[in-house]
């Protein structure tokens, strides 16, 4: 009875929902219908607990580069963080990353295979402030590169500039130690500004051709003077910290 009240709470709420939902939603059925409710309760507790190891890798990685603020603050008169943001990824986008990736549904599929789970997001003032963090980051003994990607020296197409690192470091749980991925992404301010502004424009709005690609044209312009508004601002610190 518990089960048949879950499907038609599905059923009702697919007719008013968008595609990717009713994909969901049907995934979410045909998993009900193959699953005893002690078997999804017990999947349920694994996702959990594995969403509890993440947020515990976010914490960990966000206390390193919050020491190394304060640190660098004490010798050099000010915080190369401008702000720092994270998020955990929902189970909606972890499970259409599987799909669209081809990999199994599966806990231990989402640990081999998603990188970007857990995520943590450095705002900084400088581009040098970026590599700086990185490498005070990466000379930690606890941590492991995993991949790098230099979208700062080699931009995306559509402009997007960043750093980005998938880090694994170990979390101390009660009675286990375990190792846990991490997505660093490191940017300048004007960097942010660009990549909120960006997606806010551009995300799954239906435009035409030859709109999209003017959009286009215009952003790449504008990501290209946010790169200049960067190496000025760093230029102007230079020449301030080189008079004292």
């Amino acid at each position: 009875m518990e089960k048949d009240n879950t499907l038609s709470q599905i059923s009702r709420s697919v007719n008013n929902s968008s595609a990717d939902t009713k994909a969901l939603a049907k995934q979410i059925s045909e998993y009900i219908n193959g699953n005893s409710l002690s078997q999804i309760a017990q999947n349920l507790q694994q996702i959990e607990a594995l969403m509890s190891c993440y947020r515990c890798a976010i914490m960990e990685v966000e206390t390193k580069f919050r020491v190394l603020n304060e640190q660098f603050s004490l010798s050099h008169e000010r915080n190369p963080i401008d702000s720092i943001k994270t998020r955990l990824k929902s189970p909606e986008s972890i499970i259409e990353k599987l799909n669209r990736k081809n990999y199994p549904n599966t806990i231990n599929s989402i640990e081999e295979n998603i990188k970007d789970v857990a995520g943590i997001k450095v705002i900084c003032s400088f581009i040098d402030d970026i590599y700086m963090l990185a490498d005070c980051l990466l000379q930690q003994d606890d941590i492991k590169l995993i991949e790098r990607k230099d979208y700062i020296k080699n931009p995306k197409e559509n402009g997007y500039r960043s750093l980005h690192l998938i880090v694994e470091i170990p979390i101390f749980l009660q009675d286990e130690k375990r190792l846990m991925k991490v997505e660093v992404q490191l940017r300048t301010i004007a960097m942010e500004f660009w990549a909120n502004l960006e997606h806010k424009l551009r995300y799954k709005k239906n435009l035409s051709e030859k709109t999209a690609s003017l959009t286009a044209k215009e952003l790449s312009e504008c990501a290209q003077m946010s790169a200049i508004l960067d190496e000025k601002m760093q230029r102007v610190r230079d020449e301030i910290e080189n008079s004292d």
